[in-house]
């Protein structure tokens, strides 16, 4: 491989509980005059994903607990919303200068447990991840192939901060018909040294995160095609993303 496209997908709009997302990428490809082809890689943002399945919620549904009231006099933010991280959450990983970084129900580290307010009509609504990532980057790829007869691979992507680094980056949190992680561990590199485990490549997420620059925080485009890239075939899942915690230095 020496080159890749990746097309961002208009005219997607605004989703809502029980649209069938399948379908509404395959209308938005088709007024692109693209279709899809054998070996096409779809990523689709989280949020739209989420609004699907119907993940959010409304605040003023909401009655914080009183470790939430407590936390809220020491963040300044909604204790509403804050109950919802922690509902989220699995586990506390660190709380300081009004952040708080959560383990969630899935395995993922990472700020308030996902949960969103932007791009959420009206502000009073609060947009959660996917109950099972995976199994939405599943339902999307069957109905595509059901529709169309071409097999793809699909990941759901997300934005996340990372250690060490300035800014946030898109990282996949759900995939379907990949193996996220690309292995050239006993392989030799040109010089004869052979590489360990300490080379695989988390292709998932570098797939999200070059998606991503087609689609900006802003611009309405919430899905993209990625063609031309020779990924690694299989049944892989997020899970194969996530660092065991007995390896994590960090938790």
């Amino acid at each position: 491989m020496s080159e890749m496209n990746i097309i961002g997908l208009r005219h997607i709009g605004e989703v809502n509980p029980g649209d069938n997302l399948a379908e509404i990428i395959l209308q938005a490809l088709t007024l692109q005059n693209l279709t899809f082809e054998p070996g096409d890689i779809l990523v689709v943002i989280q949020k739209i994903v989420s609004k699907s399945e119907g993940q959010l919620v409304k605040l003023s549904d909401v009655i914080p607990s009183e470790f939430a009231l407590h936390l809220s006099k020491e963040s300044g933010k909604d204790p509403r919303h804050i109950e919802v991280v922690l509902r989220e959450a699995k586990r506390i990983v660190k709380m300081d200068r009004g952040i708080m970084i959560v383990e969630t129900r899935h395995g993922f580290v990472c700020a308030n447990a996902g949960v969103d307010h932007s791009n959420v009509p009206g502000g009073d609504v609060l947009c959660l991840l996917p109950e099972d990532p995976d199994l939405s980057a599943s339902r999307i790829r069957d109905e595509i192939r059901k529709r169309t007869g071409v097999d793809l691979a699909v990941i759901i992507s997300d934005t996340f901060g990372r250690p060490w680094r300035a800014g946030i980056v898109n990282i996949a949190i759900g995939v379907s018909g990949l193996l996220p992680v690309r292995s050239y561990e006993g392989q030799e590199d040109p010089s004869g040294y052979t590489l360990t485990r300490a080379s695989d490549i988390a292709v998932a997420d570098e797939l999200a995160s070059a998606a991503e620059l087609v689609m900006g925080k802003i611009d309405r485009i919430p899905a993209a095609l990625i063609r031309g890239y020779a990924y690694p075939k299989g049944e892989g899942s997020f899970r194969d993303l996530v660092r065991d915690p007995e390896k994590d230095l960090f938790r």
